[in-house]
C-alpha cells in the first residue's frame, strides 16, 4: 500500500481546513507523492472497471474522485512552479509532467473503462442537472482524449500528450529566465529623466539605478522615462525575450504547434481550434473569426484616431515624426495629462496596495455579504504570503481560505493570475470549501512609501478577485464543474465585470483615500477617472485583437513538420493587419505568449473580449438597478457564480438576465458605437 502518511504533501494536514502545510514541503517529496498518488488513483480505477452494473454512483461519481490526491500533488506543484519557481523545481517539471500526461492517457484510452461509463451515458439515468452534466463532461472527455481510436492511433497520441507536458513547462522557465537575464544599469541620473520619486527609490542600488523586464519595473520606465534611446533599448529587450540564445521558446514553439495539430487530426478535426471551441461558448473557429473581424471593424477606425493624435504630440512636443511602439505608453500618457489635466501619478497616492485591497473586500461584503479575516495560523511558501479565512457574515459559514502574494521575484512568472490549492467540492467523501489564491507582480513598498498602484493594477487586482469570488462562492457538489471549471470563453466574466466597480464614484469614495493624509479622493479626480474611461480605447482594443488574431492563426493553421515555417515570420504575417505603429525587426510576440503555450488559453485568447460582451452587458443591470443592489447581486451570485460549470453558461447567463448578452453595451462603453 502506497504511503500517505509520512509524507507531507499526501498526509492529512494538522492545519485547520487541512490548509497546505508549505513549511514541510520540500523538493524531494513531489516525485514519491505523485507516484504513492497514481498508485492509489490505479487502484481506485481498477475497482471502477471490475464493477459488474454500472451505474452514476459506482462508476461517474467515483471516477470523479478516483485521482484526488493526484489532483493534490498536481497544484501544489504547478502553483508554486509558477509562483516560486526554484531550480529544484523546475528541473522535477520534466518528471513530474510526463508522468501526469501518462497516467490522464491510461485513463481516458483505457478500453474497459470507458465502456463502464459508456454503459451509464447510454442508459440515460434520471440525474438532477449537476450529475448530468458530470456524466455528460465524462463520456466527452473520453471522446475527445482518443476512446474510439484505434491501438495504433492511441500510441500516437500518448507520444503526443507526453511530449506536449514536457514542452509546455519549458516554455514558460524560459520566459522567466529570458526575463531574469536583463537588467539596465543607469549610473547617472540625469540620463533618465521624467522618472519619479517612487520609481527611482524602487530601482536604487548600489551601482546606481536598475531596471528589469518585470511589469514594475519595465512599465513605468517605457510610461515616464524621457531618454528616447533608452526606452528603445528596454522595449526591445522586452519584445525579445525568448527569442534567441540559450532561452529560446521558437523551436518549442514549433514543437508545439505541430504537436497540438496533429493531435486534433487524430481526433477527427480539421485543427487544433476546432477541435478546443467545440467545447466553448463560440462553438467554432467561424464564430470566433467573425466575432473578432466585427470588432476590428468596429475599433480600427477609433485606433487609427487613437495614434494620430499620439503621432500630431510627438511631433509637436519632441519633433518626433514617426511613432515607434516604443513612444506609445510614454505618449499615451502625456495625452492623458493634456486631454484631462491629471497625471496618473497624482492618483497612485489613493491607490496604496493596502487600500485597494480594503477595497476589494468591502466590495465582497457589499455584494455577497463576505468577511475577510487576516490569519497568521497558515503555512505559507513565501514570505510576501498573506492568508485570509473568509467568512460568510449572514450564515458564519466558513467559505474558504483566500491567499495573496503581490510582489515580483525571479522565482515567479510575469503576469497576474488567480489560482486553487483546493477546489470546492467533493473530496475525500465530503464537499469542501476552496483555498483560493491570487498572485500579481506589483511594486514593492519601499522604507519610505507603500506598494502604490497605477489605474491598469488596480482594475488588474479588482480582475484576479473577481476570479477569486467565483471560487470561493461555488456551491457545487463536484470539484471538476464548480468555481472556475467553466468554458474559456464564459470565465472571463466574473473577473471583468468586477472591474466595473473599480472606478465608480459611489465605489472610489469607500476605499480611495491619500495613504498620508487619509482623505478621500477629490470629486475632481473621480471625474477625471471618468472623463478618461474611453481614452485610447480603439488602441486598447486593437492590442487585445492583435492577440487574438495571433492566437487563433496559430491553431487554424496546419503543421505537419516543425521545420516547416517560421515562427518570427509567422508572427508577422498574422498580425500585420492589427499593426497601427512599424513592425521593429527582431521582436516577436509568439515567443513570450505564456497564455497560448503553456497557461490554458490556446485557441481561447479572444474569450477575453467574448467576456466583455457579456460583462458590460450584465453590468448594465447593476448600473439600472444600484451598484449595490442586493437583489441583482444574489442573482450573479446565485446563477453565475454559484453554479461553476454546472450548466451551459448561456443558460446560466440568461437565468441571471433574463435575455442573451447584446454587445451594445460594450460598444457603448468603450466609445466604439
Amino acid at each position: 500500500m502506497p504511503d500517505t502518511q509520512s509524507n507531507p504533501i499526501l498526509k492529512k494536514s494538522n492545519l485547520q481546513h487541512q490548509a497546505v502545510n508549505f513549511d514541510a514541503i520540500k523538493p524531494e517529496h513531489y516525485l514519491p507523492a505523485l507516484k504513492s498518488a497514481i498508485e492509489i488513483a490505479k487502484q481506485n480505477i481498477q475497482k471502477i472497471k471490475e464493477v459488474q452494473t454500472p451505474d452514476f454512483h459506482n462508476t461517474i461519481e467515483a471516477l470523479e474522485t478516483s485521482s484526488e490526491k493526484v489532483g493534490t500533488v498536481a497544484s501544489v506543484f504547478f502553483n508554486l512552479l509558477h509562483a516560486h519557481a526554484t531550480d529544484e523545481l523546475q528541473a522535477l517539471a520534466k518528471d513530474i509532467s510526463p508522468l501526469l500526461a501518462s497516467f490522464g492517457n491510461d485513463i481516458y484510452l483505457d478500453a474497459t473503462l470507458f465502456e463502464k461509463v459508456k454503459h451509464v451515458y447510454d442508459q440515460k439515468p434520471e440525474l438532477n442537472t449537476e450529475e448530468k452534466t458530470l456524466l455528460n463532461n465524462a463520456y466527452d472527455s473520453f471522446i475527445r482524449s482518443g476512446a474510439l481510436l484505434s491501438t495504433e492511433d492511441k500510441d500516437k497520441l500518448k507520444e503526443i500528450s507526453e511530449k506536449l507536458s514536457v514542452l509546455t513547462p519549458q516554455f514558460s522557465e524560459n520566459i522567466l529566465k529570458s526575463t531574469n537575464s536583463y537588467k539596465l544599469i543607469i549610473e547617472n541620473i540625469e540620463d533618465i529623466p521624467g522618472l519619479s520619486e517612487d520609481i527611482l527609490e524602487a530601482a536604487k542600488t548600489e551601482k546606481g539605478w536598475e531596471f528589469s523586464l518585470q511589469a514594475p519595473s519595465v512599465i513605468p520606465f517605457l510610461t515616464y522615462c524621457s531618454n528616447r534611446d533608452l526606452r528603445e533599448k528596454m522595449w526591445k529587450a522586452f519584445a525579445s525575450r525568448s527569442m534567441h540564445g540559450e532561452f529560446s521558446n521558437q523551436d518549442i514553439i514549433k514543437q508545439i504547434v505541430t504537436l497540438r495539430y496533429q493531435e486534433a487530426k487524430l481526433l477527427g478535426y480539421d485543427n487544433y481550434a476546432s477541435y478546443v471551441l467545440e467545447k466553448n461558448m463560440a462553438k467554432d473557429v467561424d464564430t470566433v473569426m467573425s466575432f473578432l473581424n466585427d470588432l476590428l471593424e468596429a475599433s480600427s477606425p477609433a485606433a487609427k484616431r487613437d495614434v494620430k493624435m499620439l503621432t500630431d504630440l510627438a511631433l509637436e512636443t519632441d519633433g518626433i515624426s514617426k511613432l515607434m511602439t516604443w513612444d506609445t505608453a510614454y505618449y499615451k500618457e502625456k495625452l492623458k495629462t493634456k486631454l484631462y489635466d491629471f497625471e496618473e501619478g497624482d492618483l497612485k497616492p489613493y491607490f496604496s496596495l493596502d487600500n485597494v485591497t480594503n477595497g476589494i473586500f468591502i466590495h465582497a461584503d457589499k455584494l455577497y455579504g463576505l468577511q475577510f479575516k487576516k490569519s497568521e495560523d497558515y503555512s505559507k511558501y513565501h514570505e510576501d504570503v498573506s492568508v485570509y479565512e473568509v467568512i460568510d457574515k449572514a450564515s458564519k459559514e466558513f467559505m474558504g481560505l483566500f491567499y495573496m502574494d503581490f510582489f515580483p521575484r525571479e522565482t515567479k512568472s510575469q503576469g497576474a493570475w488567480k489560482t486553487t490549492y483546493v477546489d470546492q467540492g467533493l473530496f475525500e467523501g465530503k464537499v469542501l470549501r476552496p483555498h483560493v489564491s491570487v498572485v500579481c507582480n506589483f511594486t514593492k513598498p519601499t522604507s519610505k512609501k507603500p506598494s502604490l498602484l497605477n489605474l491598469r493594477e488596480v482594475e488588474t487586482l479588482f480582475h484576479e478577485f473577481g476570479h477569486a469570488l467565483h471560487a470561493l462562492l461555488s456551491k457545487c457538489k463536484y470539484q471538476s464543474i464548480g468555481g472556475t471549471h467553466v468554458y474559456r470563453d464564459f470565465v472571463e466574466l466574473p473577473s471583468q465585470i468586477l472591474e466595473n466597480w473599480a472606478f465608480e464614484k459611489e465605489a472610489l469614495n469607500l476605499y480611495a483615500e491619500h495613504y498620508e493624509t487619509h482623505e478621500k479622493m477629490p470629486d475632481e479626480f473621480i471625474q477625471k477617472i471618468k472623463d478618461s474611461s474611453q481614452f485610447m480605447a480603439g488602441f486598447n482594443c486593437l492590442r487585445q485583437l492583435k492577440f487574438g488574431f495571433l492566437d487563433m492563426a496559430w491553431h487554424t493553421s496546419t503543421f505537419d513538420n516543425p521545420g516547416d515555417f517560421d515562427v518570427v515570420d509567422f508572427d508577422k504575417k498574422a498580425t500585420e493587419h492589427t499593426e497601427i505603429t512599424e513592425f521593429v525587426e527582431g521582436t516577436n510576440t509568439s515567443c513570450a505568449f505564456s497564455h497560448i503555450f503553456a497557461g490554458g488559453y490556446a485557441a481561447g485568447y479572444y474569450g477575453y473580449k467574448w467576456a466583455e460582451v457579456l460583462d458590460a452587458d450584465a453590468f448594465e443591470l447593476f448600473k439600472e438597478k444600484g451598484l449595490y443592489n442586493a437583489e441583482v447581486a444574489d442573482s450573479f451570485k446565485q446563477n453565475i457564480l454559484a453554479r461553476g460549470g454546472s450548466e451551459h453558461p448561456m443558460d446560466l447567463y440568461k437565468k441571471f438576465r433574463g435575455r442573451e448578452p447584446k454587445v451594445d453595451a460594450l460598444l457603448k462603453r468603450e466609445g466604439l458605437s
